[in-house]
């Protein structure tokens, strides 16, 4: 006699177990305690068996029906729906400890240690972002390349097309990993090249002109603002670190006797430690923010507590208070202006990538380069610092005056 959902309803605890059959190997399993389960029996290669389908009425008589009908034409193909179910909960498992976020975190964690941190949050920010909420939970095997541009479109959207390559990118670099780690086949991000809208040149401002450049280093002799701002700007054309690592250097990083600034492997963006030559203009700078800020960590701490350093925008401050514009001068700006005038007077383009702490694509021989060109390097530092200070006494004229240069030309500079 077939089920109905009546008598279902009705079925009293008895205190035994209890089996009331639907047909077809399908029946209701009530439990002493008065548990409802639908089992289906049936055999297998000979072989009896039984599996469940969930409890009654979560599982409703015509829904029980249905996967009884369900599992007679796997048995029908030699297909054993027990197994078969097994199966199917084992690869949704799968999927979800492969989906793209799993594998995003995955291989975050394990190259974050090689970032500088703030590059490392704006990697992750992008991550939770722009690629989660619409690809996260998808198997990393199964994201197509139409998926990940959807995601990228709206990062287009708000105006950050920058992003939206670097977003791009950083897809490619998990789609990767999951090949390395077996669990894609291909990675999709690469079938993106040319989709995006193509990033507009953003150089930073620089001044290259040396007259130009003279009458910047007087205005900031000229400073009338904090004197630890002063310092840190008279500083930067001399060693032309990025401005995060100039702001917060450390004074157990500076041996003035040796006249090098290490800075550690920590702060520096592609994490190897770096060699700054010490000038002995920078010196004089050194020993006079001593008296100042000698008995701290930083050289250049914040007005507001000496456990920090300055922030990002006090030196950029410091600039506009000097009448220069985001369009004349940024802080960043003191390395493209090093790098244009040392390649322009001729010396080896290895000191100067070196000196700028660019990136080492050979990543061993990376770990061992902090010290490479060093002699060259102090050398070339030096005569860069001489040259700053005949740019600021105005005795060395710009090409467009038509008269003769008081300084000679330096040689042997190592031509490439």
């Amino acid at each position: 006699m077939k089920l109905t959902d009546t008598f279902l309803r009705g079925i009293k605890t008895s205190g035994k177990v209890q089996k009331h059959s639907d047909g077809g190997g399908l029946y209701l399993h009530v439990s002493p305690t008065g548990g409802k389960l639908w089992r289906l029996g049936y055999r297998f290669e000979g072989k009896q068996k039984t599996m469940s389908f969930g409890a009654y009425p979560a599982v409703s008589l015509k829904d029980a029906r249905q996967k009884r009908e369900e599992a007679k034409e796997q048995l029908a193909k030699g297909i054993d729906p027990c197994a078969h179910k097994q199966a199917v909960k084992a690869a949704i498992r799968m999927e979800a400890t492969n989906s793209f976020e799993i594998v995003a975190r995955e291989w975050y964690d394990k190259y974050k240690t090689v970032w500088v941190k703030q590059h490392g949050d704006k990697i992750f920010a992008r991550l939770e972002k722009d690629l989660f909420p619409l690809i996260g939970g998808l198997p990393v095997s199964e994201v197509t390349a139409p998926q990940i541009l959807q995601a990228l479109r709206r990062i287009e959207a708000r105006g950050a097309v920058d992003t939206a390559h670097r977003t791009l990118q950083n897809c490619s670099q998990i789609f990767r990993y999951a090949i390395a780690t077996g669990r894609a086949e291909r990675d999709p991000a690469a079938d993106l090249r040319g989709a995006l809208s193509p990033v507009k040149g953003t150089n930073l401002a620089s001044i290259k002109e040396p007259k130009a450049i003279g009458v910047l280093l007087r205005d900031i002799d000229a400073y009338e603002g904090n004197y630890i701002v002063r310092a840190a700007l008279r500083m930067a054309p001399y060693v032309f670190v990025r401005p995060g690592e100039l702001r917060r250097a450390e004074w157990s990083e500076f041996d003035l006797e040796k006249a090098e600034w290490r800075i550690p492997a920590a702060r520096m963006k592609m994490r190897q430690m770096h060699i700054v030559p010490l000038a002995r203009q920078v010196i004089d700078i050194l020993e006079d923010l001593q008296s100042y800020t000698g008995n701290g960590r930083f050289l250049f701490p914040s007005m507001r507590a000496n456990s920090a350093p300055i922030s990002d925008m006090t030196l950029l401050s410091g600039l506009r208070r000097l009448g220069y514009t985001k369009e004349q001068m940024t802080v960043h700006g003191f390395r493209s202006m090093a790098s244009t005038l040392l390649n322009e007077q001729g010396y080896n383009r290895d000191w100067i990538e070196r000196q700028l702490a660019h990136g080492e694509r050979n990543s061993v021989r990376a770990a061992y380069n902090f010290a490479e060109y060093l002699p060259e390097r102090r050398r070339m530092m030096t005569e860069w610092a001489e040259y700053l200070d005949e740019l600021r006494s105005g005795t060395v004229r710009s090409a467009d005056t038509q008269q003769p240069t008081q300084v000679k030309v330096r040689k042997n500079k190592c031509l490439n």
